[in-house]
């Protein structure tokens, strides 16, 4: 069979810029999406949390996450650029309020709220980035966005424990995460609405409002709960394998604050060159093989850095974690901002990701944590393998392969 790509399209100056931007926005959210699970062994100790405590506070914040589905989905509605422009705004907000938290469960609204910003920013940048780069570059561009974000966690990884020294200790983390405030003040005005979205709006500029529940009558039903299945499959093992992973190290393996944080810089230096070309992956390979190499590599990862004993082992495995773990929500986000038209875009990402699919999000750490009491955090973590090789198998199933074609061909596979 002949290829179908003999050669890429080149990307404008307005596509590279709007790359930077979405990747700079992405960064924090990495970098905020990590920083709770590197100061917990601290602050579970400052404010007395058992591990049951630690798992229901990462529980109640991932909510967050849950409830960003008002607001991912009113892309749809206000505009791609708009709400981008408030996400991070929102986040800049609590992210400060964070650092001012004077107990347990100020801190835990804060970062309610900060998680429901955070997560509608996410799925905007992927978005934007799926209508407004060319099929044959979309992989990439969705990929960065997620590199970047990963980028984001290293960094946050080995600031962390400078952080820790300082004065306001781990408030520290949450200061710096206001940056982005500076991003949208002087970025934002060379943020264009997509071209996708403007046209969607004018053939709708008299149409009344839809009801929230249109995609669950629409013939896109089927295909947004596969996806929600999938998503929800995924989260139990990678979302909890990067957030519990300190505390595994430091209190099942005896590592201490200044070994973790050198192993996950080792471990990112090793992995992050891959991490970056996961989307360029997906553009020469399709979807569905690069789902095969992701999610098998994120399963040996989480099982090795779990079960094995050795700093050095643990590290490795480490490595594999942050490429598999990365590489899985570039594959994901493409696949469900492709296979949805316009109209539906970002209810798709909101229902099946942010409502649907992280109810798993939210409630496997709070299981988690009640397991982890009784059998420990490594054989706890290291069961939840078998999840993202279910959801590996229901995407070879269910999914199509969407390499590239146009959006509006991908919506109608």
């Amino acid at each position: 069979m002949a290829t179908r790509d003999v050669e890429q399209t080149p990307l404008t100056p307005y596509q590279w810029r709007l790359l930077a931007f979405l990747s700079v926005a992405s960064f924090f959210e990495g970098y905020d999406r990590l920083a709770i699970t590197q100061i917990l062994p601290n602050l579970g100790a400052e404010m007395g949390l058992s591990a049951k405590g630690e798992g229901l506070l990462i529980g109640v914040i991932s909510f967050g996450s849950m409830l960003a589905f008002l607001l991912v989905r009113k892309a749809d509605h206000w505009g791609r650029r708009r709400l981008l422009t408030i996400t991070i705004a929102g986040y800049t907000l609590f992210s400060l309020l964070t650092g001012l938290a004077p107990n347990v469960f100020v801190f835990a609204g804060c970062q309610l709220l900060a998680r429901v910003f955070l997560v509608a920013e996410y799925a905007v940048s992927v978005v934007y980035a799926a209508e407004e780069f060319p099929k044959d570059r979309r992989g990439l561009a969705i990929g960065l966005i997620e590199a970047f974000s990963s980028l984001g966690t290293i960094t946050c990884a080995g600031l962390v424990p400078l952080f820790l020294s300082t004065p306001l200790g781990w408030r520290t983390i949450y200061f710096v995460g206001a940056i982005p405030l500076v991003l949208v003040a002087l970025a934002r005005r060379g943020l264009r609405e997509t071209a996708r979205f403007e046209r969607l709006a004018l053939e709708r500029r008299h149409e009344e409002a839809q009801p929230f529940t249109r995609i669950l009558s629409s013939e896109y039903r089927g295909r947004m709960l596969k996806l929600a299945l999938i998503w929800g499959l995924m989260f139990v093992c990678v979302q909890n394998a990067v957030t519990f992973w300190k505390t595994f190290a430091t209190r099942e393996r005896g590592l201490t604050d200044g070994q973790v944080g050198t192993s996950i810089m080792i471990a990112a230096i090793v992995a992050m060159p891959f991490v970056f070309t996961s989307g360029k992956l997906l553009d020469a390979v399709g979807r569905r093989k690069g789902a095969v190499i992701a999610f098998a590599l994120a399963s040996a990862g989480v099982f090795g850095g779990y079960s094995l004993r050795s700093h050095a082992g643990l590290t490795a495995a480490l490595a594999l974690c942050i490429f598999g773990g990365s590489a899985v929500l570039p594959v994901l986000n493409a696949y469900t901002t492709e296979l949805f038209p316009t109209h539906l875009r970002s209810d798709a990402l909101a229902w099946s990701n942010n409502l649907l699919g992280r109810t798993a999000y939210m409630l496997s750490p709070v299981f988690l944590g009640i397991a982890a009491e009784r059998v420990g955090w490594g054989p706890a973590m290291s069961a939840t393998v078998i999840f993202p090789l279910i959801a590996l198998g229901l995407i070879l199933w269910f999914l199509p392969e969407t390499r590239g074609k146009e959006l509006e061909e991908t919506a109608r596979v």
